[in-house]
């Protein structure tokens, strides 16, 4: 084996050499896409991810836009029959409002930030506008509006220049969590206008206060009266209706009958055929956890606001979560028939009197509109829905709309290359079967997973809670419970983390605030390591067993804290401590699969080192971010197989990729979406990285070249004589030697698409031999 200060010595690159490979960047490309495995959708539903808000041509029965929540904005032209993704490369997914310009249906904006407030209804990155039916797009305000949220955007109908803007701080319990610490987080919230078309924008707070701002409506036919919801989630004295007559230069706080008390999130809705008739939907405010927000009542209004009078919808329609649930519209022509979403959907045919249940097949309301017929469309946490008898019955709108969030915990088949196992936000845990077609096998929220590495016939599923555990031992066909011996009064953090030993695949573990093994398979739980965190209520958010010694764990807690086990778990030791990230389960940490000592912690927050190394067991860590963009990692994973080692990184903006230990990233390959890759796993028996992402489903790419390219076992000289016989290959040469296919796949060993000098720089590294 060549050392690398001999390889230095006689191969150093000349300035010729580097001319040509820089060169190379710009001629000497091939495609490394990523492939999307779905779901797009769910067969059983059929269902797909979260959407936030829905828009519908009034003049093309066929147009459709939808938001998909942290999956960017998708378009149908021909009712929901097929989808086409319109910002994949946009820098930010989380989408929270649409709106089309009532006189140039051509021209699309596009809210960005989520204002939903869950822990996965992330921070935005200002304004997206199509002036193309969506083809392309331009943001704007991102300075103005970046780490926070869109709750609404509306366009003044007398004069498509001005639009309106209610805003709102990311969500999160912890609040603010969804914003990932960035660093305009904490500005303004309110309701903003713009007189240019939404380059510039103006915070109105003339008799408005600057509180998060739940909605914003205009009337449908005088367009200088607007309707302002102040709605902060946790309630403040300034919440409630407020109205201006003037465009927005003044603003009344509207009073007549609505709550003198503290409010909590407020939806808003103008009848189009009766603009003196408005909606408000009004929650109790919530608590530091999340709770106590039911329905307050709605309000229903015949004056402009002058009278409100509550319409007993009943308290329960939000369950305890008004903060997530909550959306108002007006049937287009009728003003007493309306429908309010929570939990579940009502209808009104007698402008409140009475209500009727017409939820649709999914439930978890977050947006509602009208198509060009008046068929009602629902956007919702499984998707897309339409009706076109007032909600008397539902069709799903879903096929090829990929927008599943999964929560990290993806689990690969180790002889059948099309199986997957995952747990998805709200739409449980399904198993792929082939293609974008995956089937329903668990309910809840789905979480983690896992298959037996011997016999994967068995594997677990879980869903939101501690204890809610259950195996399978016919590959998913069903599931029962196995958690005996687990204390369901445990803490968690919503979806425990779980994995197999891979030494001994009998033995489990499971992380609530403390760590749990199981020594027959799942069987019977028993409790063997104190309490990680700090103390109540954090829990363990991740936990991992490093592949090549079962002994060693790493864990971290919601809390910050990242701890290292030697001994099977029983006893740790504390090595990090206020490390930010998502208060719910993760796979932030990743062993090195030959050096159990060496471990990866990624870390989901701007303004920090977000890929940190350990190679003494976590006695130290040190920043590797090098070039990586100040962007949020989620996940990070590592491939070592004896003659390389590659990292990689999922981050808000997809997959980065490391041949030098951190000092040089490079984005991974093509056509993955930028949205939030929570999940990454290095799949040695298919040669492949999967992703798990929180809005676009699950996708897959080959891993990146060996370098090893005579095959031999050893990367030395002969490998560099045949890496510069790659460099000076005429482009597109079906007959050279060796082969233009095979110098892409042995040494494009960064993956970001060329043959180029930091490919050159990585082959010199790796001369040194196995790490």
């Amino acid at each position: 084996m060549t050392s690398l200060s001999t390889y230095r010595s006689i191969t150093r690159p000349s300035r010729a050499i580097v001319s040509c490979a820089i060169l190379l960047a710009s001629t000497v490309t091939h495609a490394a896409p990523w492939q999307p495995l779905g779901p797009a959708p769910i067969v059983n539903g059929p269902f797909t991810g979260r959407c936030s808000a829905v828009t519908a041509s009034p003049t093309d029965r066929g147009l459709y836009y939808v938001a998909a929540a942290s999956g960017g904005v998708w378009r149908s032209r021909d009712g929901g029959l097929t989808w086409t993704p319109l910002t994949d490369d946009m820098p930010a997914a989380a989408i929270g409002s649409l709106v089309m310009d009532p006189n140039d249906e051509s021209i699309i904006y596009a809210g960005t930030g989520e204002a939903n407030f869950a822990n996965h209804s992330l921070y935005g990155l200002g304004v997206y506008k199509s002036t193309d039916g969506g083809n392309s797009w331009t943001i704007l305000a991102e300075g103005t509006f970046a780490g926070r949220t869109f709750s609404k955007l509306i366009i003044s109908h007398a004069d498509s220049q001005t639009l309106y803007a209610s805003i709102m701080h990311a969500g999160g319990f912890p609040a603010r969590n969804a914003a990932k610490g960035h660093p305009l987080m904490d500005g303004p919230v309110g309701v903003f206008r713009s007189t240019d078309a939404g380059v510039t924008w103006t915070h109105l707070t003339n008799g408005l206060p600057a509180v998060a701002a739940s909605d914003v409506a205009i009337d449908p036919v005088d367009a200088d009266i607007l309707y302002a919801a102040i709605g902060d989630i946790f309630g403040t004295p300034d919440n409630g209706v407020y109205k201006s007559i003037d465009g927005g230069d003044t603003w009344v706080k509207q009073a007549g009958g609505l709550p003198t008390g503290t409010v909590g999130r407020i939806s808003l809705a103008v009848a189009p055929s009766r603009p003196q008739r408005v909606y408000a939907l009004i929650t109790n405010p919530t608590d530091a956890t999340g709770g106590g927000a039911e329905t307050m009542d709605l309000y229903k209004t015949d004056n402009g606001g002058g009278r409100w009078i509550p319409t007993n919808v009943g308290g329960l329609l939000q369950a305890t979560y008004g903060w997530y649930l909550s959306t108002v519209a007006v049937h287009p022509l009728d003003p007493d028939k309306f429908y309010a979403g929570g939990l579940d959907l009502v209808r009104s045919t007698s402008g409140g009197d009475h209500y009727v249940d017409v939820t649709p097949p999914h439930v978890d309301m977050h947006g509602l509109a009208f198509d060009a017929i008046g068929r009602l469309l629902c956007a919702d946490d499984g998707g897309l829905h339409r009706s076109a008898d007032n909600g008397n019955s539902w069709y799903a709108l879903n096929e090829g709309l990929g927008a599943i969030q999964f929560y990290p915990g993806l689990s690969l088949h180790p002889t059948n290359r099309d199986f997957v196992l995952g747990g998805t936000q709200d739409n449980g845990t399904n198993r792929r079967e082939s293609g974008w077609d995956w089937s329903h096998r668990l309910g809840g929220d789905g979480g983690y997973t896992a298959l037996h590495p011997a016999t994967p016939n068995y594997m677990f599923a879980e869903h939101q809670g501690t204890g809610n555990l259950y195996r399978s031992t016919n590959g998913g066909g069903n599931f029962f419970a196995a958690s005996a011996g687990i204390n369901p009064s445990d803490r968690n953090c919503f979806l425990p983390p779980m994995t197999y030993a891979p030494d001994n695949p009998n033995t489990v573990y499971y992380g609530t605030h403390r760590v749990y093994r199981s020594t027959n398979g799942g069987t019977a739980w028993t409790p063997i390591s104190d309490d990680l965190t700090g103390g109540a209520p954090a829990a363990i958010r991740a936990l991992v067993v490093a592949p090549s010694n079962g002994q060693t764990l790493y864990a971290a807690t919601n809390d910050g804290r990242v701890l290292v086990s030697t001994d099977g778990g029983v006893d740790w030791n504390l090595t990090l401590e206020g490390i930010p990230g998502w208060p719910r389960v993760t796979r932030e940490l990743a062993v090195d699969p030959r050096h159990d000592g060496t471990a990866l912690l990624a870390v989901s927050q701007f303004g920090v080192d977000q890929v940190r190394i350990t190679t003494d067991y976590g006695q130290t860590w040190t920043g590797i971010d090098g070039d990586l963009p100040d962007v949020p990692a989620n996940t990070a994973a590592i491939h070592n197989d004896g003659r390389q080692r590659l990292l990689f990184v999922g981050t808000d903006r997809g997959v980065y990729v490391s041949c030098n230990d951190g000092a040089n990233w490079r984005k991974m390959g093509t056509e993955l979406p930028n949205t939030p890759v929570n999940d990454l796993i290095v799949d040695t028996r298919f040669d492949r990285l999967v992703a798990g992402t929180l809005g676009r489903g699950a996708w897959e790419i080959n891993l990146p070249g060996s370098a090893d390219a005579d095959g031999d076992g050893d990367i030395d000289l002969a490998d560099v004589a045949r890496f510069q016989a790659c460099r000076t290959a005429p482009r597109n040469n079906p007959g050279h030697v060796p082969p233009m296919s095979d110098c892409w796949i042995d040494f494009d060993l960064d993956y970001d698409n060329d043959i180029d000098l930091r490919d050159y720089q990585c082959l010199g590294d790796r001369l040194d031999g196995p790490q």
